[in-house]
């Protein structure tokens, strides 16, 4: 019978909570994932699960038996209870299950459009993990091939990104570039089109034909793309709006242009 941890003094619990911290995380190369699908999502993704953590008295069925066939193929598993549990989860409603998993960015070179219409989403300096991940859930649902990071940005890993991404950082390839002009040479060198977003852009969402191969380039949440970038885009976009707001949220807007770009895919026009 496994022993119940009921102290936040253990190691694992002691490890869990110093991965909160980004500075922790990238000198582990670890990050904790919590909630039953982004924790399926890792393992059938081949990431590595150093532990899962569990409190039994909070899994539902199939949970459980997930849980069960992860220790059968060598999983560490280390339980505690719900309340322990409840006060390490970021969630309100805790499913009863948290993993430790290894995490990496991919290369940029492995972040590219395959053959036909296709589309990467290129971040400049995005700095809130709640909109990163809800790009990556959404790059994922329109097909995207990949998410680009450029210049400083929030850790993909955060708590907040990977629960936001409801499990999809570890389908999308995450990779980083140093800067702007490291994008548009891995643009270049690959024949991809680079798409600049503004409000003074001269060609209207839903009125674009896009290029076949796209790299959707937005800017930060505050203020996007500086005007010299925005020139020196292949396309360069706006989205309409009729009322007194001055602009969308990041995650908005970037899914509105992407759910743009697959239906252009999709129609041809």
């Amino acid at each position: 019978m496994d022993v119940v941890v009921s102290s936040a003094t253990n190691p694992v619990v002691k490890r869990m909570r110093a991965l909160d911290q980004r500075k922790h995380r990238q000198r582990e190369g670890a990050a904790v994932v919590h909630g039953t699908q982004p924790v399926r999502q890792a393992v059938e993704a081949g990431f590595e699960v150093e532990n899962l953590v569990v409190a039994p008295e909070l899994l539902r069925e199939g949970t459980a038996r997930f849980v069960a066939e992860q220790r059968e193929r060598g999983t560490r598993v280390t339980t505690v209870t719900g309340e322990l549990f409840a006060r390490l989860s970021d969630r309100d409603r805790p499913t009863g299950l948290a993993a430790i998993v290894r995490v990496r960015l991919a290369d940029a070179a492995e972040v590219a459009p395959g053959t036909g219409r296709a589309s990467v989403v290129a971040l400049d300096r995005v700095a809130n993990p709640g909109n990163l991940g809800t790009i990556v859930r959404t790059a994922d649902a329109t097909g995207a091939a990949g998410v680009l990071l450029v210049g400083p940005t929030a850790d993909p890993f955060d708590p907040a990104a990977i629960k936001a991404s409801m499990g999809a950082i570890f389908n999308v390839p995450v990779a980083r570039v140093s800067d702007v002009d490291e994008l548009f040479a891995w643009a270049r060198e690959r024949g991809v089109a680079v798409v600049t977003t503004s409000a003074k852009a001269p060609h209207r969402l839903w009125r674009t034909e896009y290029p076949e191969r796209v790299a959707l380039l937005m800017g930060t949440e505050g203020d996007g793309l500086a005007d010299d970038v925005v020139e020196r885009g292949d396309l360069r976009v706006s989205i309409p709006m009729v009322g007194t707001a001055e602009s969308l949220n990041l995650a908005v807007a970037t899914s509105v242009l992407l759910y743009d770009l697959w239906r252009f895919r999709e129609t041809g026009a």
